[in-house]
């Protein structure tokens, strides 16, 4: 199967057919910038088609028995084994990955599939005492019924199946719009494996589709109950105001500004490996990636001259060749837009240890450092090849440097003292911190989330359960109840 002739359709209904718009999608390699696919886009109609159906086929997979839903998440898992090697092939071609960012998006894809498996039985209802004499209180879990999930460009596969996977082991269907740049890995084969996996037809819908041609209609359509987005705060802040308006729940993940912090007691070797893994994994379009690299003041020189030399032996390149560790950005707006940050960085200031080269949409890395205390560079999200280093005088200036971001997503301590390192995770203002570690995890069964701009509530394990289901309360009066009148 040609993934990029053979899935460039839309799938409602469980039928793969053509969007009906008037115009398509073309869907790029970055990196040779070869055309893969052309997609019709999806209309307004055929968003409403999908949802529809999703609303229809949800009743009755509602009612099957668990342990038969499993069972296509145990297929699901299966297929993608076998097929590891065309995905490995798109994931090069679709989004410039290397080969070593897509096994690592397939190993996780494959355990949030596993997890799936044993979240078809994870919910459980609950008998709650009643001050009122007679009274049972039953509290169920029940599928909200359709969610709808908008996935973004950068693990489109893996972070697809983190939202589609457990929203229909719970009991509900799944309308799924993958990202412009990304409609096959995101969307299409998603369908195509779940299908292969046996689930019936209309639970999962895919519409490729964009907003210039459907504007809002995928989150304010009256049939989902929650809108599951992973993407850039600026969007998902609209996400979240159209949910609001239209009393629907809006489970948000979005962008980063992670702190990588080095003590002076750090193992700076270590300490290297896992910041240069921290900041350039996938390019640095990874939105746990560690954008800023703190040093105690004392270790700096040391440590910036260790970091640097490794930067130096990173390739920037074809991501088919296996030696290649950093693919290109998604797209010449990607790669535009890093470039002229750096740019300005530097004219501002700014010092650049190592400059990297833009060819095409390939950016080479950057270290940059002494950048002024007001440079804008400092609060935000950069979706690429650049690190900052900055260096600190003790744990409070470190803690208010990392604090010093509208973002609270992910970030690392690194200490020989491993509770040192734990008394000031705490202090930072985010939803997850590794100690001695990368700024990049994710993990099926801990709860995966962040705090301020980066989002609203989480996935993950018993989280998931929380953000596909809710409590419906049932109370049986055994007795007879007086009433005032």
């Amino acid at each position: 199967m040609s993934y990029f002739t053979d899935l460039a359709l839309q799938y409602i209904d469980g039928e793969w057919r053509a969007g009906g718009g008037s115009w398509d999608i073309i869907d790029f390699n970055p990196y040779n910038e070869e055309k893969l696919a052309s997609i019709t886009v999806a209309t307004v109609d055929e968003v409403d088609q999908a949802y529809r159906a999703a609303e229809r086929a949800q009743r009755a997979w509602a009612d099957t028995n668990p342990y038969t839903r499993r069972t296509v998440f145990e297929r699901a898992v299966r297929i993608i084994e076998e097929r590891e090697e065309e995905i490995t092939e798109a994931i090069i071609a679709e989004l410039g990955g290397t080969r070593t960012k897509a096994a690592f998006e397939l190993h996780l894809a494959k355990e949030f599939l596993r997890e799936a498996i044993h979240l078809a039985l994870r919910p459980e209802g609950r008998i709650l005492p009643s001050p009122i004499d007679g009274k049972e209180n039953r509290l169920y879990r029940v599928p909200v019924g359709v969610v709808g999930v908008i996935s973004p460009f950068n693990f489109p596969f893996l972070l697809s199946i983190k939202s589609v996977a457990p929203a229909l082991a719970l009991g509900n269907a799944v309308v799924l719009k993958p990202h412009q740049n990304t409609p096959i890995l995101g969307g299409s084969l998603v369908a195509k494996v779940f299908e292969d996996a046996g689930l019936p037809p209309g639970l999962l819908n895919v519409v490729i589709t964009d907003i210039a041609e459907i504007g809002d209609a995928l989150i304010e359509h009256p049939v989902p109950k929650v809108i599951s987005f992973t993407g850039s705060d600026r969007v998902g802040r609209h996400v979240a105001t159209v949910c609001a308006a239209h009393f629907k729940r809006a489970v948000l993940e979005l962008g980063g500004n992670s702190a990588l912090i080095v003590l002076d007691d750090a193992d700076l070797d270590y300490a290297v490996d896992a910041a240069v893994f921290s900041r350039f994994v996938h390019q640095g379009q990874v939105c746990m990636a560690a954008n800023r690299v703190l040093v105690d003041r004392s270790v700096e020189k040391e440590f910036t001259e260790k970091f640097v030399a490794k930067v130096r032996t990173l390739k920037a390149g074809d991501p088919a060749d296996p030696d290649t560790h950093l693919g290109p950005l998604i797209n010449a707006t990607q790669a535009e837009a890093v470039s002229s940050l750096v740019e300005q960085t530097v004219e501002a200031g700014a010092t650049a240890l190592v400059r990297g080269r833009t060819e095409g949409n390939v950016v080479a890395p950057t270290v940059l450092t002494g950048l002024p205390a007001d440079s804008p560079v400092l609060g935000q999200e950069i979706f690429g090849p650049v690190a900052v280093v900055i260096p600190f005088d003790g744990e409070d200036e470190a803690v208010r440097i990392a604090n010093d971001t509208p973002y609270g997503l992910s970030g690392a301590v690194h200490t020989g003292d491993v509770e040192r390192g734990v008394r000031i995770a705490q202090r930072i203002h985010t939803g997850m911190i590794h100690i001695n570690d990368a700024t990049v995890h994710d993990e099926p069964i801990v709860p995966f989330g962040g705090e301020k701009h980066s989002g609203v509530g989480r996935l993950n394990g018993e989280a998931t359960v929380d953000a596909f289901t809710t409590y419906k309360w049932i109370s049986i009066q055994h007795g007879r109840s007086r009433f005032p009148f």
